[in-house]
């Protein structure tokens, strides 16, 4: 059993083989290979560059709706359809669908944000398993099962990653397979590790990053894939949906997206800063899936994978600094999410390659300060990137209190680019929208059925999640007494509700009478909803053992 830590050396490290990351790495690694053949003194022909992944392979953890806008696929790779890119259709055909409880009116006019003429859909799990192994073939290392517990900061320079240490049992003593995390140093790290990451989040506050920002908030997505009968697939047909199960104080949607092969994807979104306590995200999309303009084109289908991720949707107000020494942040990492237009794939896509283009000029000049990874800030800015969302500004905080209100005034905006009406560019963070417990009404739950409707249970089952039982618990409740005593008599436990693995759990001791909170950890989709929406910020996501968490499939 070695206690000793080990260290790898590498010239760039990248947090998170999504499409982010192996944008980045993809890229970077063609700019580096075109660099050393053209007539330029200086090459790098010893240049190394390492992804580390948390999940057990490549594409375990990632999930999305999705559909993808392929501007920054056909950059990154021009022949992305002749080399197999798994996509699962253009879009043929979108629609918008407004539910009441028994209807759905289609509205007759599909908002141009919403329009998905020249997209794709795809399932984000199977995309980046196809691009892995081009990335390898360029010469980068890629390591999943590696997830990184810390960030190593020098002064005010990051200098790369530790390693969380595998073998520790849950009472924090090693294991006889114990092993100490590597130490993964580079000149550059790119942060990529998703929403609400957790090294990102380290970056962001020992840095500051977000001094002087709007708090970013988020969404929690969950999302299933349908085998449908025969004949009831539209390949390539996408529809939106708002209004029922979601109430008018609520921001949220549901999405269908016919694939290939009879499958469908099919899934609701919520906003975090909805206020009720009881409002559990996972039942409404079961509920969500009764509207019978849903249940008649699930009837005869099975159900055959389940998952959950968060989105940020805080927009421009609350991009962090985007560069620092030794570093840059890429993706949803960033916040780099439209949320108008549903996508963030192509961001994501984009950003990496801009991470690249300045890490490229950076080696070669050997300088990593702020000053010039800064450049790296100025590209998104000028980008695409930054256009949308500037113009897109106070699209969330338009929603803030009334669903409706919004649409007249994001409609209003669009056709103003973004100047009218104006907002503060301020929004609270999520968990500050709970109401008390007392002034709100209990919100319905479905019945479980098993063919149409699943308990969280059934669906964590096919979501493929799994984790070291025998490991210290990566879900840190601080105060365990707060639980059962204040949150029990204000919120009722919302824990219990807007996790959407069955996570958190308020247990009765039959001997004593008294609550306590059982946490399930093993459960865990890696969705991080605890940690952004518990109202006294008594719980910590941290990562687990390396490899642990969902096993997505079509997702």
């Amino acid at each position: 059993m070695s206690t000793e830590r080990e260290s790898l050396d590498v010239d760039v490290l990248i947090v998170g083989a999504g499409p982010a990351g192996l944008s980045a790495a993809y890229h970077l690694a063609g700019l580096v290979e075109k660099h050393n053949q053209s007539d330029h003194p200086k090459k790098l022909d010893e240049l190394t560059i390492a992804v580390v992944e948390k999940g057990s392979e490549v594409g375990a953890h990632q999930l999305s709706g999705a559909v993808i806008d392929p501007i920054s696929l056909k950059k990154l790779i021009p022949d992305f359809v002749e080399k197999g890119c798994p996509l699962a259709s253009p879009v043929h055909g979108d629609e918008v669908l407004f539910f009441t409880s028994q209807a759905a009116l289609k509205l007759p006019y599909v908002p141009p944000p919403m329009q998905q003429h020249g997209n794709y859909i795809m399932s984000l799990s199977n995309f980046v398993k196809w691009l892995a192994p081009m990335v390898e073939e360029k010469g980068v290392m890629l390591l999943p099962g590696f997830a990184g517990d810390s960030v190593l900061i020098e002064g005010d320079t990051v200098s790369g990653v530790r390693m969380i240490d595998r073998g520790v049992n849950k009472k924090g003593e090693h294991k006889s397979n114990y092993q100490p995390g590597e130490d993964i140093k580079a000149k550059i790290t790119f942060f990529c590790d998703g929403t609400y990451g957790n090294l990102t989040n380290q970056v962001l506050d020992r840095l500051k990053l977000s001094e002087g920002r709007n708090v970013q908030t988020f969404a929690t997505g969950v999302k299933e894939i349908w085998e449908l009968a025969p004949g009831k697939c539209r390949t390539g047909h996408v529809t939106h949906t708002m209004g029922w199960p979601l109430k008018t104080d609520t921001f949220g949607g549901g999405f269908i997206y016919h694939m290939n092969d009879n499958l469908a994807s099919i899934g609701l979104v919520v906003g975090l800063d909805y206020a009720n306590p009881t409002l559990d995200i996972h039942a409404e999309f079961q509920r969500f899936k009764t509207h019978p303009t849903v249940k008649a084109l699930l009837e005869g289908g099975r159900m055959t994978s389940y998952g959950a991720k968060t989105i940020p949707e805080g927009g421009w107000f609350a991009l962090p600094r985007l560069a620092a020494n030794g570093m840059m942040l890429c993706g949803d990492a960033a916040g780099m999410v439209n949320v108008p237009k549903l996508k963030g794939i192509h961001y994501a896509i984009e950003a990496g390659m801009l991470a690249a283009e300045t890490a490229l000029q950076a080696l070669l000049d050997e300088d990593f300060s702020a000053r010039k990874l800064g450049a790296y800030e100025e590209k998104v800015q000028q980008s695409f990137i930054g256009k949308d969302l500037f113009a897109t500004r106070y699209f969330k905080e338009y929603f803030h209190g009334n669903f409706y209100v919004g649409l007249m005034k994001a409609g209003i905006s669009f056709f103003t680019g973004g100047s009218f009406p104006a907002g503060s560019g301020k929004l609270p963070p999520d968990w500050k929208g709970l109401q008390p417990l007392k002034s709100t009404s209990e919100m319905p739950k479905p019945a479980f059925d098993k063919a149409l409707t699943f308990n969280k249970l059934d669906d964590i089952y096919v979501s493929g999640t799994t984790h070291e039982e025998d490991q210290p618990c990566h879900l840190v409740v601080k105060d365990l007494d707060l639980c059962v005593s204040r949150c029990t008599e204000e919120y009722g436990n919302p824990c219990q509700h807007f996790c959407p693995a069955n996570v958190y759990n308020m247990i009765m001791d039959d001997v004593s009478g008294k609550q306590s909170l059982l946490v399930n950890a093993p459960n865990c989709v890696h969705c991080k909803t605890c940690d952004i929406k518990d109202p006294y910020r008594n719980i910590l996501w941290k990562v687990p053992e390396g490899g642990g968490g969902p096993n997505y499939v079509n997702l």
